[in-house]
């Protein structure tokens, strides 16, 4: 069980979308990673590419048209898990 929130990244390994779900799961363990317990690549259904915070959604690749860009994501989790966080240049 993680000691923090967990952020689950599902996406379609059909569509060849392995690759950009580890770099997000990178860069948010790169800027939380003493608050975050997990961060999960989980393979999906096809066409989903999805960012998950325990369970809210935070982003639906068929619902919003397109990939998330990074910078909106980690303030959406920071919002949420360490309100208080400056973010520096992803906060501009």
């Amino acid at each position: 069980m993680p000691l923090g929130p967990r952020v689950a990244i599902r996406y379609c390994p059909g569509c060849r979308w392995a690759a950009r779900a580890a770099w997000m799961a990178q860069e948010l363990l790169t800027t939380f990673g003493a608050e975050l317990g997990e961060v999960a690549l989980v393979p999906a259904g096809r066409g989903i590419f999805q960012i998950w915070l325990d369970d809210e959604c935070l982003h639906d690749r068929a619902e919003a048209g397109g990939f998330p860009e990074l910078k909106p994501i980690k303030q959406l989790i920071r919002d949420r898990i360490a309100p208080e966080r400056d973010l520096g240049h992803s906060d501009g």
